[in-house]
């Protein structure tokens, strides 16, 4: 009898446990609809990095800036560099999941399939890693993020904390750091470079771009102009229908 009330309240306070998660997380994300992040976890553990490696001249460079301001360009170039479906789908794309499964399966260079809505909930809330725990928490949030913001939110924050270089995160500080003028200002072959990036970009220099970022570049820039930006609805890059 003693081992099960035991038993009892360990299932109960794991189950109290995984309820106030569920309530916590859904409460974090739905605030963040309407109220800027002042920083995120990709952020937060470069710091701790850097202090750990003793790198006292490591600073994070974060400016948020609405998508309003920005130039048109920075949102079409990411889309079209990371993920084309963003307006379609609902968080995933199970066709690119696919493909990446089996690209993976035969070689011994990995290839993501992530979206930018599995993007932004990785590097708002999350630990970099591939373990199983960190993966189920961003299928978690990531279905939190599409249920509570509208696309265009996301697309928003998005382009505020993706890291663009070492220790600058968002269009912004990117233009600021890279080009010494605002987003609003950045060109399309400007906005281009930083989405090409943005596979490695602790290795890739958008102001010193290799053959290969250039050849990324160039690729975004052909991409960009199949998307459309419907100035009528919500702003977000679709893919354009054929004529």
């Amino acid at each position: 009898m003693a081992r099960k009330g035991i038993g009892a309240r360990i299932a109960r306070a794991l189950l109290l446990l995984g309820l106030a998660f569920v309530v916590a997380s859904a409460l974090a994300v739905l605030v963040l609809r309407w109220v800027d992040p002042w920083t995120s976890a990709m952020m937060l553990e470069s710091r701790i990095e850097a202090r750990l490696a003793g790198d006292g001249k490591y600073r994070v460079r974060y400016t948020w800036i609405d998508a309003a301001r920005m130039s048109p360009a920075c949102a079409r170039a990411v889309v079209a560099a990371e993920d084309q479906l963003f307006a379609e789908h609902a968080g995933f794309d199970f066709e690119a999941i696919r493909k990446a499964a089996e690209h993976n399966a035969r070689s011994k260079r990995l290839r993501g399939a992530s979206t930018i809505s599995q993007q932004v909930a990785k590097n708002l809330f999350l630990w970099s890693g591939r373990t199983w725990v960190r993966k189920g928490l961003e299928v978690w949030f990531t279905v939190l993020i599409e249920a509570l913001w509208p696309k265009e939110r996301i697309l928003e924050v998005y382009l505020n904390i993706a890291q663009f270089g070492p220790g600058v995160y968002g269009v912004e500080a990117a233009a600021q750091t890279f080009w010494h003028k605002s987003a609003r200002r950045l060109t399309r072959t400007e906005a281009a470079t930083l989405a090409a990036v943005l596979p490695n970009p602790r290795r890739y220099r958008a102001t010193a771009p290799s053959p290969y970022v250039q050849r990324r570049r160039d690729w975004i820039l052909r991409q960009m102009s199949y998307l459309e930006t419907p100035a009528a609805t919500d702003g977000v890059p679709r893919v354009r229908e054929a004529r």
